[in-house]
């Protein structure tokens, strides 16, 4: 009997010690590239970790915050961020848990990144800031504004997730699911599983661009070199996200709020039209705008119409 104990045991060490191993050689082969690295590099200590930001140009502040889908980073918006910093002072910052910032062990929130975004406004750019949000990032964008309307000017929401989505709060299912990706060496093998190269250029094709002819490589090498920075700590953002521990009810905040509004979304983006309706619905002054033939990144996919877009809204 003791014998057969020694052996599961032995067997059960070395099978953690050969996923820790694939575990080590997945971060390096998806990191090998430096893919995110940026000569403009800057960092804002704040009280949960260093953020990572980007600024280009001179004029009225505009602060861009991707979506929260696991890979996303501030590269989410690098065929954009030139051109709008010839008439404005851009900052590009990757959030909490992403990109290059600090990837900390920490139940990711709204509410925190509702923080780090006014303290980042307040303490760096130092002067009221128009917002560009993409995705999920809509609800940090509007609580945000409603929190402390004075600092924030105009909001732009890109493809803004819906409503009821982000209403969803966490249930026994989504708490059990962070719980286990957050388990070392097989959760964060789980984790590889479901963040590979593959998995990547699935979404890109489905979900984030209509053309699939022009999606590029070095697309879903950034995005998988994100997901994988710098280590194994990447994965807890995505088990926050994952878990609904980003959600938040903004209806309240979007009702109440008087900023100036827009919504650029990817005509081809399923069910975009009743997203768009329903943030409408709630507060009527919100203007809308389509971008043919694109779903989720139209900043990525069309550049060019979503700045010619931008170059009137601001």
């Amino acid at each position: 009997m003791k014998k057969k104990i020694a052996s599961i045991t032995a067997l059960a060490g070395l099978t953690t010690l050969v996923i820790h191993a694939l575990n080590k050689t997945h971060y390096s082969i998806s990191t090998v590239k430096n893919i995110l690295s940026n000569p403009n590099n800057k960092h804002y200590e704040w009280r949960f970790g260093k953020i990572r930001y980007i600024k280009k140009g001179y004029g009225s502040p505009i602060l861009l915050l991707h979506n929260l889908t696991v890979g996303s980073s501030n590269y989410e918006f690098f065929r954009i961020i030139n051109k709008l910093s010839e008439h404005h002072e851009v900052y590009a910052i990757d959030l909490l848990g992403y990109g290059l910032s600090d990837h900390p062990n920490i139940t990711y929130t709204n509410y925190l990144y509702v923080q780090s975004v006014l303290d980042f406004i307040k303490n760096v750019i130092g002067r009221k800031t128009s917002i560009i949000a993409s995705g999920d990032s809509a609800s940090i964008a509007i609580m945000a504004a409603h929190n402390d309307g004075i600092m924030i000017d105009k909001i732009g929401l890109i493809n803004p997730q819906s409503l009821e989505k982000m209403n969803q709060i966490p249930n026994k299912k989504t708490r059990l699911f962070k719980f286990f990706i957050d388990i070392p060496v097989f959760g964060t093998y789980f984790y590889n599983l479901l963040t590979s190269k593959e998995s990547f250029r699935k979404i890109f094709s489905k979900d984030y661009y209509f053309d699939q002819s022009i999606i590029r490589e070095y697309l879903i090498e950034a995005y998988n070199e994100s997901a994988h920075i710098p280590d194994y700590n990447s994965k807890y953002s995505f088990s926050s996200y994952a878990g609904r521990f980003m959600n938040a009810n903004i209806i309240h905040a979007l009702k109440q709020i008087n900023h100036s509004i827009f919504i650029l979304y990817g005509k081809e983006k399923e069910d975009i039209n009743i997203t768009v309706d329903t943030y409408i619905a709630y507060n009527a002054s919100i203007e809308k705008f389509s971008i043919d033939n694109t779903k989720q990144l139209p900043h990525l996919e069309n550049p060019k119409t979503v700045l010619e877009q931008l170059e009137i809204l601001f």
